[in-house]
């Protein structure tokens, strides 16, 4: 899920865009060279304007993580797919942190455990 209405401080609107939205455009491009089936939703405002732009990954059964203070830009498009493929292919959503893609390190706000 992807905050398309985050921007970063007095950020004006590149394009017409929002920072969330310029990011969302970047990780839906990115996201079909995916191994796994990775579904990419918008929505506006995930409540993490402090730390925009925001992130949450969330899958039945598995922890759902809330990442932010990324940038609107390839890299950091790139970090996050990666990482979300290993998320996909975990079987809790936990995935080591010597894995992790270093564009992803430093991004996480929440961890919060599946739904019973």
């Amino acid at each position: 899920m992807i905050c398309d209405t985050c921007k970063r401080g007095d950020a004006l609107p590149v394009d017409g865009k929002t920072c969330g939205e310029a990011l969302a455009n970047l990780i839906e491009a990115q996201a079909s060279r995916s191994l796994h089936a990775i579904k990419i939703e918008r929505h506006s405002c995930l409540m993490g304007c402090d730390r925009a732009c925001n992130i949450a990954l969330q899958q039945d059964g598995k922890l759902t993580y809330v990442l932010g203070n990324f940038n609107p830009s390839n890299n950091d498009a790139t970090a996050i797919i990666d990482y979300a493929e290993m998320y996909a292919a975990s079987e809790t959503g936990r995935v080591p942190y010597r894995e992790w893609p270093e564009g992803i390190k430093g991004h996480f706000v929440a961890r919060i455990p599946p739904a019973e």
